[in-house]
C-alpha cells in the first residue's frame, strides 16, 4: 500500500473496463485520480463507486482545448501532474479493402492523436516538476500486423513510436514515457470478436488458456506510475499471456 501517495493521476477512458481498473488500483495505492471519459454517465458513476480519490471530467481526447481544460483544471487543483495513463481508445474492425477513410481517421485521431495531445500537454508540467511518468497503452497489435483491424493496428504501432521518441526527448528531464502492450481483454471492447464469431477461435490462441482481466493490465500500468520503475523509460511492456513470445 501507499505505492502513489502524493502521486496525481490522470486516466484518459475511466469510465469503465481498463480504466476503471487502474483507477481503482490507484486510488488504493494513495492517488488522487482524475478519470475522463466521454461516457459522462458510466464516468461519474465509477468515480462515486471508487470514493472521495476519484473524481470524473469529461473530455474528448482529439480535442486540443479539451486536453488542456482538463490538465489545467488538475494542475491548479492539486498542484501537480504527477501520472497520465493515455487508456481512451477505440476497437473496430477496418479491413483495407472494406473500411472507408472516415473509418479508419476515427481510429487514428482517438487512439493516436490523442495520446499525442495527451503528451504534449503534460508535459510542461512534469519537465517544470522535473519528475513524472506518462503510460501509453499500445497493443499486442501495435508489435505486429492484426489483419481486418488495419487501423486499430497503424494507430497502435504509433503509439509505440511516438513512446520511444518522446521518451528520449525528455529522459534527461526526469520524465519517464513507456508503452503497455496488452494482449486479450476481458473488456467490452472485447465483444467486437463475439460479434465477429470469432471469440472462442482467438482464445484459443493465448498460449496461458485465458484472456487478461482488466486488473491483470492495471498492476503493470501501476507499476510504471510509481518510483519502482524509476529507470525505466522508452520501454514496450507486453501482458499478453504469452500470445507474442
Amino acid at each position: 500500500m501507499g505505492r502513489l501517495d502524493d502521486k496525481v493521476a490522470i486516466i484518459t477512458g475511466g469510465a469503465r473496463g481498463q480504466g476503471a481498473a487502474e483507477a481503482k488500483l490507484f486510488a488504493s495505492e494513495g492517488a488522487r485520480v482524475v478519470i475522463t471519459d466521454v461516457l459522462e454517465v458510466e464516468g461519474k458513476q465509477t468515480a462515486h463507486d471508487l470514493g472521495d480519490r476519484v473524481s470524473f471530467m469529461t473530455q474528448d481526447v482529439t480535442s486540443p482545448q479539451r486536453w488542456a481544460e482538463v490538465v489545467d483544471a488538475v494542475h491548479s487543483e492539486y498542484g501537480s501532474v504527477d501520472v497520465l495513463v493515455n487508456n481512451a481508445g477505440i476497437f473496430a474492425p477496418t479491413p483495407l479493402l472494406a473500411s472507408s477513410y472516415e473509418d479508419y481517421l476515427r481510429i487514428i485521431e482517438i487512439n493516436q492523436h490523442g495520446v499525442f495531445l495527451g503528451m504534449r500537454t503534460v508535459a510542461p508540467i512534469m519537465v517544470a516538476q522535473k519528475a513524472g511518468s506518462i503510460i501509453n497503452i499500445s497493443s499486442i497489435a501495435g508489435l505486429s500486423g492484426s489483419p481486418g483491424f488495419l487501423a486499430y493496428s497503424t494507430s497502435k504501432w504509433a503509439v509505440r513510436g511516438m513512446t520511444r521518441a518522446a521518451a528520449k526527448e525528455l529522459a534527461a528531464t526526469g520524465v519517464r514515457i513507456n508503452s503497455v502492450h496488452p494482449g486479450i481483454i476481458d473488456t467490452p471492447m472485447a465483444r467486437v470478436f463475439d460479434d465477429l464469431g470469432v471469440r472462442a477461435a482467438v482464445d484459443q490462441r493465448i498460449p496461458n488458456g485465458r484472456e487478461a482481466t482488466a486488473d491483470d493490465v492495471a498492476k503493470l500500468v501501476l507499476y510504471l506510475a510509481s518510483d519502482d520503475s524509476t529507470y525505466s523509460t522508452g520501454s514496450e511492456f507486453v501482458v499478453d499471456g504469452g500470445w507474442t513470445a
